[in-house]
């Protein structure tokens, strides 16, 4: 079956296609179409922005779509960045800068608590049926940047029980207990069957 991924990010239609491995299903991004419309995200939680995804997107391309929302919330900043994760420094996916401006407004946190989230929701093609599913992990934000792995904040992120950020830990150790894993994982369970089927 092939499902379109709502995301043109790289790093997070390869990390979802590793994640949900099910034989007969194939994942499309969004370079697949042109003229991909820009879904402006206007939810307040990660559910309500998956859902706002997933339902536009496939209304746009007419196919069952998949659509990820997800970030970091740090409890000594309330909950920030939150849904506002990717384009916390101003300029939507600036990995670099959105970690610098994380770094800056914990610089005088004791609490360092926080945790990764991920609403994964699944739309029909006409956008009138919507599901979705979530998955968290606990940590500690870092005092600065470690590790080349993965992306956005994860050189920033010490999930609990590990000494090493994201950006440090094997690839494939954050597969096992990432947030995104975690949805995925409950993806896989709850729309398996669905996803195995041979067409749409």
């Amino acid at each position: 079956m092939k499902i379109l991924l709502a995301t043109g990010n790289a790093h997070k239609l390869k990390e979802i296609m590793e994640l949900i491995n099910i034989e007969g299903l194939e994942l499309l991004g969004l370079d697949t179409f042109d003229n991909v419309p820009d879904v402006e995200e206007t939810g307040l939680t990660f559910e309500e922005n998956a859902i706002i995804k997933a339902r536009e997107y496939a209304r746009f391309s007419g196919m069952w779509t998949l659509a990820d929302d997800s970030g970091i919330e740090a409890d000594a900043l309330n909950g920030e960045p939150g849904v506002y994760s990717a384009r916390y420094a101003g300029v939507h996916g600036a990995d670099d800068a959105n970690n610098e401006k994380l770094l800056r407004e914990m610089a005088d946190k004791d609490d360092r608590r926080g945790r990764f989230l991920c609403v994964l929701a699944l739309s029909s093609p006409d956008g009138e049926t919507v599901d979705t599913v979530s998955g968290a992990v606990e940590g500690v934000i870092d005092h600065q940047c470690t590790g080349r792995n993965g992306f956005g904040y994860d050189p920033l992120f010490i999930p609990l029980g590990h000494e090493l950020s994201f950006g440090q830990l094997d690839p494939f150790i954050k597969q096992r207990i990432s947030h995104r894993a975690a949805a995925c994982q409950l993806a896989s369970e709850k729309w398996g069957d669905f996803f195995a089927r041979p067409d749409a």
